[in-house]
C-alpha cells in the first residue's frame, strides 16, 4: 500500500501546511481557504469576512436531500468576477485618461445554464454588461433574457439568413445586436436581408490577424484560424457594404486570439495589430466606434503563474492596462477617437463561482503486507525474501546507493516472474503465487519509501509510486461533469474539503463510476508542474470523505456526455451573508435515470409494462412470488425517479 513516509505526527501537521501541499493560496483568488476545523471555507467576500464551511454545508444540504455528487455556484463569487473585471478597466482607464469606456459581453457558450445567465445580466445591469451568441439557440437565449438596450448582443458564429434577419428585426426591439462577419460568404447574406428589411444590423468584422497565441488553442489563431477575415476579404467586404449603402452601420472590429492566453505579450502584438487595421477601417469611412478584443482572458489553474498551458504570466489588472494603453496608443498615432472597447471574457467569470464535491465510495491498492514465512517455501519466495531482507540493510544509512536499490528491484522482477512462470506450469498453488507477488511488492514499498530526493533516479524507480498507489473510487462521472480532464487534459484543482488539519499519508488517484479505463482524474497540480498522484487520507467506509473539483465553472457541465448513462448532477445556487449565514436561491435537479434513458429513446412505462409481462409468465412458471415480483416493480419505479448517481 502506498504511503508517504510519515515524518511528523498527526498533532504536528497544520492547515498551514495543507494549504502549501495543495498550493490553495496560489490558485484559488481568495475565495477558499482553511478554517480552524479543518475545513474548507468558502470566503466570496474576501479572507477576513467570515466564510462558510463547506462540509457544514454539505451535512445540512443531506438533511434537503441533497447528497453528493453536488455542483455548488456561489452567485457572491460571480459577482466578485465581474466586478473585478469592470474595476479592473475603469482603473486602466483612468490611470491612461482613456476618452471612452469599458463594455464586456458574456459568452453564453461559457456556461449556458439559465440561471448562470440570467445571474450575470442582474449582477452586470450597472455596467451594462452584455451577451455574445454564438449559434442561433443561443442568440435566442441572448433575446429572451437581455433587455437592457445599452447592452452589447455581439453575433458570433456561422449564420445563416435567419439569424441575420432575427438580428435585424431584434435591433428594432429596442436591443443592439452586433452581427460580426466572421466568413466573407456573410455580407452577400447580410445585404440581402437588409434590402428585403429595409433596414441593417449593426455590423462588426472579425480580422484573422497574423499574430498567433501559444498554448492548448494556439492551433485555432493565426492566419489559418477557423473564424474571421484575411485583410483582402476585409477590403473586398468593405467595398460591398458601400456599394450596398450599409458602410455606415460598420461600427465594430473584433479578433480573438484563442482561449486560455497564458503570455501577455501574444495579446501585446494581436492588439498592437488590431489597433492598426480598426484606423485601417475608419479610414475606409466606416464609422466604427467600437473593438471588441474578444475572449481569452485566462484563469491560473495551478498557481505559477506563468505563461504555461494551465497558468498565465499576468494579472487581470496587467491584461486591462495592456488593452487600453496598446489601442489609445495606435488611435493617438493615427489621430482618431478611441473606442468604446469590448472583451468576451467567460472563463476567467465563471470558473471560480462552481465547486464539484463528490464523495469517495471505496479505495484500494496492492498489498504489501510482509506474508508469515512458512516452512519447505519455495525457491523464488525464498529469493524474494532475502531481497526485501537485503533493502532493510540497504536502507539504514543516512546515504543510501541508488544503484543497489536498482539491484535489489531488478532482482525482485525476477524472482517474481520465475515464480509466475511456475505457476504457469504448475509446479507451485495460488496461495504461494500471492505470497511472492506481496514480497515484491513489500520490496517496492521498501524502495520508494527511501528513495533520496535526487533528479538521477532511474525512472523504473520513480515509477514505482504509481504502481503501488491507491484508487479511490469517487462517486462521479469525469466524462459528465470534468469532460476537459479527459478530452484535452486540463488540470484542476482537486483536493480534500475537510480533514485538512491531519496529515494525507497516501497517495493516489481517482476512478469514476464508469466502466471505461479513461474515466479516472490522474493528473494534478504540484508547484507549477502537474503530478499523477495527489496526496490523500486513508479511507474509512464509516466516515465520509469529501473531495473537491475547483476552477471547474466553464465549459465542464454543458460540454459532459452521458457515458454509461450517467447524467448531470444536482446544482445548487448559493449566496452568502456577511455573518456566514447563506441562502438557497436555486437548486436544479440533475438528471434522473428515467431522463438519461428518455434521451437514449428508451421510453420508461414501456420498460416497466415489459418488466411485468416478464414478472407475470414467471408467476404462472412458480418461480417468482407476487409479492416478490410488486417488490421488484416498486424498485423499479423508484429508482426511474432517482439520480444516476449512488445514493445511500
Amino acid at each position: 500500500m502506498t504511503e508517504l513516509n510519515p515524518k511528523t505526527e498527526k498533532n504536528q501537521w497544520s492547515i498551514e501546511d495543507s494549504a502549501a501541499l495543495y498550493g490553495l493560496e496560489n490558485w484559488s483568488g481568495g475565495y477558499f481557504r482553511i478554517n480552524i476545523s479543518g475545513n474548507i471555507n468558502v470566503t466570496p467576500h474576501g479572507q477576513d469576512k467570515q466564510g462558510l464551511d463547506l462540509t457544514c454545508l454539505l451535512e445540512e444540504l443531506k438533511g434537503r436531500n441533497l447528497k453528493p455528487p453536488l455542483l455548488l455556484r456561489f452567485d457572491d463569487i460571480l459577482e466578485d468576477r465581474i466586478k473585478k473585471l469592470n474595476d479592473a478597466f475603469e482603473n486602466a482607464i483612468s490611470t491612461y485618461n482613456y476618452k471612452n469606456k469599458y463594455q464586456g459581453v458574456f459568452p453564453i457558450k461559457c456556461n449556458q445554464q439559465r440561471h448562470v445567465v440570467e445571474e450575470v445580466i442582474a449582477i452586470g445591469k450597472k455596467w451594462h454588461f452584455g451577451l455574445e451568441a454564438g449559434s442561433k439557440a443561443e442568440l435566442l437565449i441572448a433575446l429572451s433574457l437581455l433587455d437592457d438596450p445599452e447592452a452589447f448582443l455581439i453575433c458570433n458564429g456561422y449564420k445563416d439568413k435567419r439569424y441575420i434577419e432575427t438580428a435585424i428585426l431584434a435591433r428594432k426591439l429596442d436591443r443592439k445586436p452586433v452581427v460580426v462577419i466572421e466568413q466573407s460568404d456573410e455580407v452577400e447574406r447580410i445585404i440581402k436581408a437588409s434590402k428585403e428589411i429595409g433596414a441593417a444590423p449593426l455590423i462588426g468584422i472579425r480580422a484573422k490577424l497574423s499574430s498567433q497565441s501559444t498554448g492548448r488553442w494556439s492551433g485555432s489563431t493565426g492566419e489559418k484560424s477557423k473564424f474571421g477575415l484575411s485583410i483582402p476579404e476585409i477590403l473586398t467586404a468593405v467595398h460591398e457594404l458601400k456599394i450596398a449603402g450599409i458602410l455606415n452601420e460598420l461600427c465594430l472590429l473584433h479578433f480573438h486570439i484563442g482561449s486560455q492566453i497564458n503570455d501577455i505579450a501574444i495579446l501585446k502584438n494581436a492588439l498592437q495589430e488590431a489597433g492598426q487595421i480598426y484606423g485601417e477601417l475608419k479610414a475606409l469611412g466606416a464609422p466604427m466606434g467600437y473593438l471588441d478584443v474578444g475572449g481569452g482572458l485566462g484563469v491560473d489553474y495551478d498557481g505559477s503563474r506563468t505563461a504555461t498551458s494551465a497558468s498565465t504570466n499576468y494579472s487581470l489588472q496587467n491584461y486591462a492596462n495592456d488593452v487600453v494603453a496598446t489601442i489609445q496608443e495606435c488611435c493617438k498615432s493615427k489621430g482618431i477617437k478611441v473606442p468604446t472597447l469590448i472583451s468576451e471574457s467567460g472563463r476567467n467569470l465563471t470558473s471560480h463561482f462552481s465547486v464539484l464535491i463528490f464523495n469517495i465510495l471505496g479505495a484500494n491498492s496492492v498489498s504489501t503486507d510482509i506474508p508469515p514465512k512458512t516452512k519447505d517455501e519455495y525457491i523464488s519466495v525464498k529469493n524474494l525474501r532475502e531481497t526485501l531482507e537485503s533493502l532493510y540493510e540497504i536502507c539504514k544509512y543516512e546515504k543510501i546507493d541508488i544503484s543497489k536499490l536498482q539491484e535489489a528491484w531488478n532482482d525482485a522482477l525476477k524472482f517474481k516472474e520465475d515464480a509466475l512462470a511456475a505457476f504457469r506450469l504448475g509446479f507451485i498453488d495460488l496461495p504461494t503465487r500471492a505470497t511472492a507477488e506481496k514480497l515484491t511488492w513489500a520490496c517496492a514499498k521498501k524502495i520508494t519509501n527511501h528513495l533520496p530526493e535526487n533528479p538521477l533516479i532511474p525512472e523504473e524507480l520513480k515509477q514505482l509510486n504509481d504502481a503501488l498507489a491507491y484508487t479511490y473510487y469517487a462517486n462521479i462521472s469525469i466524462f459528465r461533469s470534468a469532460p476537459d480532464t479527459w478530452a484535452i487534459e486540463q488540470l484542476f484543482p482537486v483536493m480534500p474539503i475537510h480533514r485538512l488539519n491531519e496529515k494525507p499519508t497516501n497517495l493516489g488517484h481517482f476512478a469514476d463510476l464508469t466502466c471505461d479505463s479513461d474515466g479516472k482524474l490522474g493528473r494534478f497540480i504540484h508547484n507549477g508542474q502537474k503530478k499523477s498522484l495527489l496526496e490523500l487520507h486513508p479511507f474509512n467506509s464509516k466516515n465520509d470523505y469529501f473531495i473537491g473539483m475547483f476552477l471547474g465553472g466553464t465549459y465542464q457541465e454543458v460540454m459532459g456526455n452521458l457515458h454509461n448513462l450517467f447524467g448531470s448532477t444536482n446544482a445548487i445556487h448559493i449566496r452568502i451573508a456577511k455573518n456566514g449565514k447563506y441562502k438557497l436561491d436555486h437548486v436544479v435537479k440533475g438528471n434522473t435515470k428515467g431522463d438519461v434513458l428518455q434521451s437514449m429513446e428508451h421510453d420508461s412505462e414501456y420498460l416497466l409494462e415489459r418488466l411485468r409481462m416478464g414478472c407475470e409468465l414467471a408467476i404462472q412458471k412458480g418461480k417468482l412470488k407476487i409479492n416478490d415480483a410488486q417488490q421488484l416493480i416498486e424498485h423499479i419505479e423508484i429508482s426511474l425517479r432517482k439520480s444516476t448517481y449512488l445514493q445511500e
